[in-house]
């Protein structure tokens, strides 16, 4: 009998998760399951979630933008998922039951490789990935954790919730963490600050950059960046980072170690990560 998996979101066709996780299904010797794409406008999520389980899914991940409304639709979640206040992975039980996990906040600390223990650390965004951030930040003993947000009011909410602290304009810091979708769906290989383009010290030839209210100087204030979002080439943040000599995290290395956790999580085996990083990237 075939078992289904997928993910949720809202654009979805740029998500690598299906090249990656169906690698890791097949080499765990899985063949009747299989991992897809469910691209699910907001008006339809409960519904279609509701209907998975019939359709033969056994789980779900979920990204922008269904953390939360995850979390909300789900019979039952875990503590961190309920703390956090969205859910990245859903699974299904036999008599329709929803139960929430949150994945995004081991992964992300998994993949930044480093305690980030007495750090101060900049947070950019304040939807359901942030919210993970923040509350894996605090939870790791951050000595700072700020909230930037487009919307100062959603920085504030959040901030309050999760014990932060929302400001507004970023702080420079030792931790940045990009949680917005300034880069998403796509990346334009012909970015200013692509590999091989001048770098050139204005704010205005830096359009990513600019909607995060930061220039291509003040991201050199910060010793390790994190961009979850993901691009070929890398996204202008990263770029941006690595040329003042950051130790920097993409948005791949952090799809990795979440999806590793909800694949563990849904099959009681131990995810190949290595093989994964590599199908993520496409190698």
């Amino acid at each position: 009998m075939s078992v289904r998996l997928g993910v949720l979101g809202w654009p979805v066709a740029h998500s690598r998760s299906p090249a990656m996780q169906n690698a890791a299904l097949a080499e765990l010797g899985l063949e009747q399951w299989r991992y897809q794409r469910l691209p699910v406008p907001p008006e339809l999520f409960a519904e279609t979630v509701r209907g998975l389980p019939a359709a033969g899914f056994l789980g779900a991940n979920v990204t922008i933008p269904h953390k939360q409304a995850a979390l909300a639709l789900a019979t039952g979640a875990s503590e961190r998922a309920s703390e956090i206040g969205a859910a990245n992975t859903l699974t299904f039980g036999p008599g329709g039951e929803i139960e929430a996990e949150n994945t995004d906040a081991p992964g992300v600390l998994e993949a930044l490789g480093v305690s980030p223990r007495g750090m101060r650390a900049q947070v950019l965004g304040a939807g359901g990935s942030a919210r993970a951030v923040v509350w894996a930040l605090v939870q790791a003993g951050a000595a700072e954790v700020w909230v930037w947000n487009r919307t100062p009011e959603r920085a504030v909410e959040l901030a309050a919730e999760l014990g932060a602290t929302a400001v507004e304009h970023p702080r420079p810091g030792d931790l940045l963490i990009n949680c917005t979708a300034a880069e998403l769906p796509h990346h334009d290989a012909e970015s200013p600050v692509s590999p091989g383009r001048s770098l050139e010290r204005s704010a205005t030839v830096h359009p990513v950059l600019n909607q995060v209210q930061l220039k291509f100087d003040q991201v050199g204030r910060y010793l390790h960046v994190v961009d979850l979002a993901y691009s070929p080439g890398g996204t202008e943040l990263l770029t941006a980072a690595r040329a003042h000599g950051a130790h920097t995290v993409d948005g791949l290395d952090v799809l990795v170690a979440q999806g590793a956790l909800s694949l563990e999580l849904w099959t009681g085996r131990t995810a190949p990560r290595e093989l994964m990083q590599r199908a993520a990237r496409g190698e």
